[in-house]
């Protein structure tokens, strides 16, 4: 029965049964809810009203462009683009797999600037304030440099250019002609790089109103940066920062203590160490299955998604537990018994040409899929209409944003001459320092290059794919095939490595546009902070790769600096001067199946059902392992099963953690790559060597 009640306008209502002690409780609990839900109202009104404050001081705060770009901002830079350069330069030599560390990059400035005031002002100094600006700017010059050691060539067609990369491919294979290769110097990659790197900058400067504004593209891992950078210059941001810190700064010294600890157990050989713990036994050691203890690939794979670790799995276990055991017990039938295992007429050649047929087969596809995405979202960016209305219906602090990118503009005249001028330069500089490449070539592939930035930098704000490698193995397929078998190697890798800096760098310009106008960064101090840091990188990138090259065996199939793409590319402009003559007995019709599974994968994934789509696998990672091993595919699916334990046991304390743990174990124990280089040069081994043996009676 319903007891007497009071309705809100203080009317009774009598109903049968009145109960009124039930009445008043009822009355009271009602009375309570309405002023708990006054309350929130009225604090949800104030701290919109805040919001709207803080936003107008912000509005009210920025400086000016030129006091953006800071003396202490770039010594951080160049501290992270330098730590960040040795980092990726391991992940090119070991597996070629390299995460977006661009997020770890922004919460790195926060924390060096950050911990630089604090000093100062310990000290009785007055520092500057640290905007969300000079966050922006010191983010993008940092990433700007560590970009040239993950996509200046250093693990692929660079390295592909020296002897043991041509020994590998085969000394007697047709097209992979005697002298066809040019052995790494400082000199002349640093040359290289300066004559390319730059021109890609300046091709979408002119652009930038139509990708960023009339378009509106997300480009979503600048968005994210900005995201981040925003959320850390707010009173809520600054308390997850601390968290984040704290997390960062704990695993980082775990990290680096380890791989300290590690040392010591490595001995001076190859098969020493933690690193060849044999996890699941000695049989499944000698398939390179096991743990290796690498925290590097652990944080890598704590930010890469479950898809992508996931993937590197089933590739392992597809190559190198299923078929390259059958393949092996099929010598003297399928190839020769008595032949070098590093031969292309080896299992060696399966290895690497259905790697190739499985990278091809993804980028193909994914390359097709951009630039239909690309047309069909221009031409109805094209026929939308009312526009004036559109704009007027937006909401003001967009408008604002707007209004203040476009303020400082860049003169177009500026990105016309630039780009022209830095052609010029490379037209003449590249043909000297590989004749090969004819200058004819050079000025065809500048010619067509913009159009190629539009799509790929257009491709990138939809979908975040960077697809410049793609346009790159398109460059050198074609270069290969015109300049034919005495050079074209050669030519071919050169040229793929000026199409894909030229591609690459104008798309990542955008995407750093895109963080500077979501965090009213001037676009004249990015696209200066862009040139520093490119400047910086085409200086470090060489020096970090020597630290490597010189101080470990670069290439070794059998040790743990593959450098996999090197002999890939290499292989892909042989296959690109000769044709399938190239491939030993069967392996054309694996390829063509793995081509084929490749495109099938990606289709199945875009056409089927979305909880059907996101467990297909990713051809592109899967490939990876074929050439590697499955030892760093078993580290990412730890780091993957880290994620995942965490955020069901404690999802908020996750989300936040998460990327700060990753990045500092990552650098951690990139950092220890620094002092481990230093006592190799030095001749200073390690005193033991920890390695496994069967057990016999």
């Amino acid at each position: 029965m319903v007891p007497v009640f009071q309705n809100r306008n203080g009317t009774k209502q009598h109903v049968p049964s009145p109960d009124l002690a039930i009445m008043r409780t009822e009355e009271s609990e009602e009375k309570k809810e309405i002023e708990r839900g006054d309350s929130a109202q009225e604090e949800q009104l104030q701290q919109m009203e805040e919001a709207k404050e803080e936003e107008e001081e912000e509005w009210k705060r920025i400086p000016p462009w030129t006091k953006q770009i800071t003396a202490r901002g770039l010594i951080a830079s160049l501290l992270i683009g330098s730590l960040y350069s040795v980092i990726i330069m391991k992940l090119n030599l070991t597996t070629g797999l390299v995460p977006n560390l661009n997020v770890s990059a922004g919460l790195l400035a926060f924390v060096s600037i950050k911990g630089w005031t604090k000093v100062v002002q310990k000290a009785g100094f007055i520092s500057a304030p640290f905007t969300r600006q000079e966050n922006t700017v010191i983010q993008t010059c940092a990433v700007a440099c560590y970009t040239i050691a993950m996509s200046g060539g250093f693990g692929s067609y660079l390295l592909g250019l020296n002897k043991k990369t041509y020994e590998l491919a085969g000394v007697n294979t047709e097209g992979n002609n005697p002298g066809s290769y040019k052995e790494p110097g400082l000199g002349w990659m640093t040359g290289y790089l300066f004559v390319s790197a730059f021109v890609g900058l300046l091709a979408l400067v002119p652009l930038r109103k139509i990708m960023i504004i009339d378009y509106k593209l997300i480009y979503p891992s600048g968005t994210a940066t900005a995201v981040l950078i925003n959320g850390f210059h707010t009173p809520k941001g600054d308390k997850i920062a601390k968290k984040q810190v704290g997390g960062f700064l704990k695993f980082f010294s775990i990290s680096f203590m380890w791989g300290f600890f590690q040392w010591f157990y490595s001995g001076d050989v190859e098969k020493c160490g933690f690193s060849q713990f044999p996890t699941f036994g000695l049989q499944a050691w000698k398939q390179t299955f096991y743990f290796d203890f690498d925290l590097t690939y652990v944080g890598a794979g704590m930010i890469c998604t479950h898809l992508v670790n996931l993937s590197l799995l089933l590739g392992a276990v597809l190559s190198w537990g299923i078929m390259w055991p059958l393949i092996n017990r099929l010598k003297g039938d399928w190839y020769p018994e008595n032949i070098p295992e590093t031969s292309m007429q080896s299992l060696n050649g399966y290895k690497v040409f259905i790697a190739i047929a499985l990278i091809l087969g993804d980028g193909l596809y994914n390359f097709l899929k951009i630039m239909y995405t690309v047309g069909r979202s221009i031409q109805v960016g094209l026929n939308k209409k009312n526009l004036n209305s559109e704009q007027k219906n937006q909401r003001l602090d967009e408008l604002r944003k707007n209004e203040f990118f476009m303020r400082e503009s860049i003169p177009v005249w500026l990105g016309c001459v630039g780009y022209l001028c830095f052609s010029i330069v490379s037209i003449i500089v590249i043909p000297m320092m590989f004749p090969q490449l004819k200058w004819y070539f050079v000025i065809v592939a500048y010619i067509i290059a913009p159009a190629l930035c539009f799509c790929n930098a257009y491709g990138t704000g939809l979908t975040d794919m960077n697809m410049a490698y793609n346009y790159g193995k398109v460059g050198l397929f074609v270069i290969a095939a015109l300049v034919g078998k005495d050079s074209g190697v050669v030519a071919a890798l050169v040229g793929c490595g000026l199409i894909k800096a030229v591609v690459h760098s104008s798309a990542d310009l955008m995407q750093d546009f895109k963080t500077g106008h979501l965090t009213l960064t001037s676009p004249r101090s990015m696209i200066l902070s862009q040139v520093v840091g490119t400047a910086t990188g085409c200086i470090i990138g060489p020096l970090s790769f020597f630290l490597y090259y010189k101080t470990f065996d670069i290439g070794n199939p059998n040790g743990e600096f593959k450098a996999p793409y090197a002999l890939i590319y290499r292989n892909m402009a042989i296959l690109g001067v000769q044709g399938f003559s190239a491939l030993p007995r069967h392996c054309l019709q694996l390829c063509y199946g793995f081509f084929a599974f490749a495109v099938g994968a990606n289709m199945v994934r875009d056409l089927s059902p979305a909880k059907i789509g996101k467990w297909v696998p990713l051809p592109m990672a899967m490939a990876v392992p074929f050439l590697t091993g499955a030892y760093f595919a078993i580290d990412m699916c730890v780091g993957s099963l880290i994620v995942y334990l965490w955020h069901r046991f404690d999802n908020k304390k996750a989300s936040v953690l998460v990327p700060a743990v990753a990045a500092g174990l990552i650098c951690g124990d990139g950092l220890w790559i620094l002092p481990s280089g230093i006592l190799a040069l030095a001749k200073i081994n390690p005193p033991i060597c920890m390695s496994f043996l069967p057990f016999r009676k």
